[in-house]
């Protein structure tokens, strides 16, 4: 079993094409940058660009007024996923108004974990699951006894980390259960970190419909 971490690799340019959070979202010609539905009607901020096998997913969460809004809510309004071809990407002009951007972009490096199956009981309530593990376990070492966690930017892929079944987002278009398409974690310091209110993020996608969904824990 494997679990595939996303590793803050240093800062990178806003316009990188590779995996990375912050920096200025790239979308087709004219994609309108989103904004809150939720209560503030201002413009939502970029949190991550993520280039998938089938795309790329771009993310956005408001910030105007954290706390206000429920961005933990995937159908609140207060956040938005973008599935989007790889191909004829370009950076968005960013909004004049509301809390846009990131303060630093930084850049992701995956890692693929290979986790021993016999440490993950799904039958077992109290066993940790597989992202638990795989990030638990970074860069631990003898002078490192709780390994460099805060590294840790996420994960692609696999399942969603302790995340009930009933809030499994539904795809708006055709109804059906979305998949997991990534964890976000806040980040590393406060320069290049997601505001996600101390909790986990996760982002869903309806790859038949290119439809997407964001909430957290």
């Amino acid at each position: 079993m494997q679990t595939t971490l996303m590793i803050y690799d240093g800062l990178t340019s806003a316009d990188s094409d590779a995996p990375r959070t912050g920096g200025v979202p790239l979308a087709p010609a004219g994609f309108t940058w989103p904004l809150c539905g939720s209560c503030c009607g201002e413009p939502l901020q970029f949190f991550a660009h993520l280039p998938v096998e089938y795309g790329v997913l771009s993310v956005f969460v408001c910030q105007n007024d954290p706390g206000a809004c429920e961005s933990w809510d995937a159908e609140s309004g207060a956040n938005r996923v973008y599935l989007f071809p790889r191909e004829e990407l370009q950076p968005v002009a960013v909004p004049e108004t509301g809390v846009t951007l990131l303060p630093a972009t930084s850049a992701i490096r995956t890692h693929v974990v290979a986790l021993d199956p016999e440490e993950i009981d799904d039958d077992d309530e109290l066993a940790p699951d597989p992202y638990d593990l795989a990030r638990s376990g970074w860069k631990r070492g003898p002078d490192e006894p709780f390994g460099r966690q805060r590294e840790v930017l996420g994960s692609l892929g696999g399942s969603p980390s302790y995340l009930e079944d009933d809030r499994l987002p539904a795809c708006p278009s055709c109804t059906g259960t979305m998949d997991f398409a990534a964890h976000l974690e806040e980040g590393i310091s406060v320069q290049t970190a997601m505001n996600l209110g101390g909790q986990l993020g996760y982002v869903f996608v309806c790859r038949a419909c290119r439809e997407g969904a964001f909430l957290t824990d």
